[in-house]
């Protein structure tokens, strides 16, 4: 066994996301560190004083070691073998069964028991699905706290649109709204399940995956964070699918649709900024508009892990709106 670490924070990347496995000593030492999405978020929380790992995720199943390109790193821990490594295009509980081998692999051979874990898009709802085969298999790990960042729990506007239930004449004409749909298809493509799955159709309703997951979150505290950057240009119907961060919809990665059955115990954080540098950089904005680089980020996720002993005992929904059920 590695170093005991008890209680350690853990990093789950979104869709289409390449990361690579670290751990609180090592990353990868060319390149983003620990993936271009990750990289930023674990470096402030280590040098806040957590121990952090981020779980390994690929495009398409296998293990994963080196990526090439703008967003690459390379000379990284070991890689982990694909049954813990999340296939990012692939479905929400096949990733969620491989994550859950990767928090056991943690507990077998760092001694982590307690996790307080951050999931950035998708990977919100990979670890929702975690959860659910760890609570299902009794397992020994307890969830102390969940962040997700802007994460799709009611499905991402392009996929709609890719779906075909939402027009691009949605997208008012706005040039942001476009590159986004363009984007999301080109990923739509390639993608081995997740597309159709981050829709509403697939998410929302009596009988989607949100209501699927009740009991999932009954002990967790939960924060949930959006950005809020773009704003539709009119058309005040469309503010409910708008995708605020170049991708999803404020609403969605608030988690406004979703019932307290599902999510007894939340908090809210919107902040001006776009899903991720990728779509800094599809805007030709500053990386510094990345959430997920975002000073304010680091500051609500080491909130949430400092207050979920106490937070079910204080008001709930601080800063949330209202549930529409």
């Amino acid at each position: 066994m590695a170093q005991a670490q008890e209680r350690a924070v853990v990093i789950v990347s979104g869709g289409a996301a390449v990361s690579p496995f670290t751990t609180p000593s090592a990353g990868c030492a060319k390149g983003f560190a620990a993936g271009s999405t990750d990289d930023h978020l674990r470096q402030a929380l280590i040098k806040a004083g957590y121990a952090v790992f981020t779980s390994p995720a690929r495009v398409g199943p296998g293990p994963i070691a080196a990526f090439e390109g703008a967003y690459g790193f390379s000379d990284c821990p070991t890689a982990l073998p694909a049954s813990m490594t999340v296939d990012s295009v692939g479905e929400i509980d096949a990733a969620g069964v491989r994550l859950a081998a990767f928090f056991e692999h943690l507990r077998s051979a760092y001694g982590v028991t307690t996790v307080d874990v951050v999931g950035h898009s998708m990977g919100g709802l990979f670890s929702r699905a975690a959860f659910g085969v760890l609570k299902a298999a009794g397992s020994s790990i307890r969830v102390r706290s969940l962040t997700t960042i802007g994460t799709p729990w009611e499905g991402a506007f392009p996929a709609d649109v890719a779906r075909g239930d939402l027009s691009p004449l949605a997208c008012l004409g706005d040039a942001m709204c476009l590159k986004s749909v363009d984007t999301f298809k080109t990923w739509g493509n390639m993608a081995e399940g997740a597309a159709p799955q981050v829709t509403r159709a697939y998410l929302t309703g009596a009988g989607g995956w949100n209501e699927r997951q009740k009991g999932v979150l009954d002990d967790v505290p939960v924060t949930l964070i959006a950005g809020d950057y773009a704003q539709a240009p009119s058309a005040p119907a469309n503010a409910s699918v708008w995708p605020n961060d170049a991708l999803v919809a404020a609403r969605s990665a608030l988690a406004q649709g979703v019932s307290d059955a599902v999510l007894p115990h939340r908090r809210c954080l919107t902040q001006n900024g776009v899903h991720s540098i990728f779509y800094t950089d599809l805007m030709g904005l500053d990386r510094g508009y990345g959430i997920t680089f975002d000073p304010r980020t680091v500051a609500a996720v080491q909130a949430a892990i400092e207050d979920a002993p106490t937070f079910r005992s204080r008001s709930n929904r601080a800063g949330c709106p209202g549930v529409i059920n």
